[in-house]
């Protein structure tokens, strides 16, 4: 997702009702390149974090729904550590374990745009309150409810803002596992087309032979009630 983080500060909300929220953020990464100028307001105080990535599901249109224990969390740039799809005869040579220390799963593994296999995120999203932007026009209060009985969680923007507008275009994800019925070895990123690669901003990843796929929106987290 992304290979080089220059430069970023990050914003703290502190008062009640008077929050204007700038941030100045210059992120030069393959792929998803930013920078951030936003302003938001809020009731809540936030407590600046290291810029962490959501990977979300829901209509793009939607504000709030349901689903977000589905929804998972890359607490550091993934980017750096991934592992060109060229190179997945040496990740498996090394018994699926990245350079950067993680392990591969043939049974459910994370692509990006520019064609790098990503460690996967944690699951899930825990309930609370997080700044959230798509380095567009909004910057705005993504809360995650805590689960319902049946495990279910809630999901809601604040400001009528929609998932789509929250979402990172340049940032492209999808969770690739076996058909049902298959053996994992089925679904190989050996069978991913490395042409389709760059994905164009906005558009869904490839499909792979043997695999079923999630595609996921990217969200960029940069605060969390304090």
């Amino acid at each position: 997702m992304n290979e080089l983080l220059r430069n970023y500060f990050f914003v703290r909300l502190a008062l009640p009702k008077f929050a204007l929220l700038l941030i100045f953020t210059l992120i030069s990464l393959s792929g998803c390149e930013r920078q951030l100028t936003q302003a938001a307001d809020s009731e809540m105080n936030f407590k600046q974090i290291p810029l962490q990535f959501i990977a979300a599901l829901g209509e793009p249109d939607a504000n709030s729904g349901t689903g977000a224990e589905n929804w998972a969390i890359w607490p550091i740039d993934p980017g750096p550590r991934g592992v060109r799809l060229g190179s997945y005869d040496r990740l498996q040579a090394a018994g699926g374990v990245a350079p950067a220390g993680w392990r591969f799963d043939a049974s459910d593994w994370w692509l990006e745009e520019n064609g790098l296999i990503m460690e996967p995120p944690d699951l899930p999203v825990a309930p609370g309150s997080y700044m959230v932007t798509g380095d567009r026009e909004v910057t705005t209060v993504l809360t995650v409810f805590p689960p319902d009985p049946s495990g279910a969680k809630r999901w809601e923007l604040a400001d009528g803002a929609t998932l789509y507008d929250v979402t990172h275009l340049g940032c492209r994800s999808a969770r690739y596992s076996p058909m049902p019925g298959s053996e994992a070895e089925s679904c190989s990123p050996a069978n991913a087309p490395q042409e389709a690669f760059r994905v164009s901003p906005g558009a869904d990843m490839p499909p792979v032979n043997g695999c079923q796929k999630q595609d996921y929106a990217v969200l960029f987290l940069v605060a969390i009630e304090s």
